[in-house]
């Protein structure tokens, strides 16, 4: 029985992640899953916070992230009753070993910042009048490095993203735009090819951040999320608070809270009727397990 290997796995290792119980035992992870759910034998800590995601793929295109498997898989440890005290310790030391990949991602992004304008023509213009701007996994202090193939190449990667938007004003003169686009590129072909690391990045003006922040389209609504969510990196300070100013002036946080409760209501009634049933191939919980993809696109 499932329940018995995994019970037996865990008196032999102590708590594990969802992970490395897949790897111990050859058990599926969504029976997995199920099994150590069910089971009051079993104890289970999370280590991480949900957050909202905008996916094509769902109803009402809410969603938290991460999903209920790369939850489970990365961010969950399963022990026995006695093993407690060991449980917390240990997704009390993934919390702190997280949010430090959070912070080196965050510096590692800052510095390709730094040292793409360095290499630019105008760069001390560009950082007179526009804002890096970081966000995704690294924001909410849930960054990882689990390797995972990369969007484009399919080459594999270190984990979460660095996603970072550039604002620019207006009047800032397109072809200094252009030639830090193309260093930026340079920039994330390096990154690849050296440290496994991936970088998506878009540049835009606040005119485009207004249009966008209509919030009419499902691209629009993921770029005023990123926005929403996104920190300062570097740059200009006023005209990151002027976008500040533009998303709370068009209500995106009312927007985004309403579609984040319905995300968590989604969220709570998959895990129950994947709890209860056993979900065919097409049932459409199973798009809140498994998900086609754990980031954001940026626009």
């Amino acid at each position: 029985m499932d329940l018995d290997t995994i019970l037996s796995t865990l008196e032999e290792t102590g708590p594990q992640t969802g992970a490395m119980l897949v790897e111990r035992t050859g058990i599926d992870v969504l029976p997995l899953w199920r099994a150590c759910r069910r089971s009051p034998s079993v104890r289970m800590e999370t280590a991480g916070i949900r957050y909202l995601r905008l996916d094509r793929n769902v109803e009402g295109y809410a969603r938290l992230s991460p999903s209920i498997r790369r939850e489970f898989l990365t961010y969950t440890f399963v022990g026995l009753p006695g093993q407690q005290a060991e449980l917390r310790a240990k997704a009390e030391a993934f919390r702190r070993e997280t949010a430090c990949i959070s912070r080196a991602k965050k510096d590692a992004a800052r510095q390709s910042v730094i040292a793409t304008l360095a290499i630019t023509p105008g760069g001390d213009r560009i950082l007179e009048k526009a804002c890096f701007i970081i966000a995704g996994d690294v924001v909410y202090g849930m960054a990882h490095t689990v390797s995972r193939p990369e969007k484009s190449t399919g080459e594999m990667v270190r984990g979460s993203d660095l996603d970072i938007v550039v604002v620019a004003e207006d009047d800032v003169d397109p072809e200094l735009l252009r030639l830090l686009d193309g260093n930026l590129h340079k920039r994330k072909h390096l990154l690849l090819v050296n440290d496994r690391e991936e970088m998506d990045y878009l540049i835009k003006t606040v005119s485009r951040v207004r249009q966008q922040l209509r919030f009419d389209l499902f691209s629009s609504m993921v770029a005023s999320k990123i926005l929403d969510e996104g920190q300062v990196l570097h740059g200009s300070r006023e005209v990151f608070e002027k976008v500040r100013d533009l998303i709370a002036s068009c209500g995106i946080p009312g927007k985004l809270d309403a579609l984040e409760r319905q995300a968590v209501e989604h969220r709570q009634r998959a895990e129950e009727r994947l709890l209860d049933v056993n979900p065919s191939d097409g049932c459409e919980d199973l798009n809140l397990f498994f998900t086609r993809a754990e980031e954001d696109e940026i626009y």
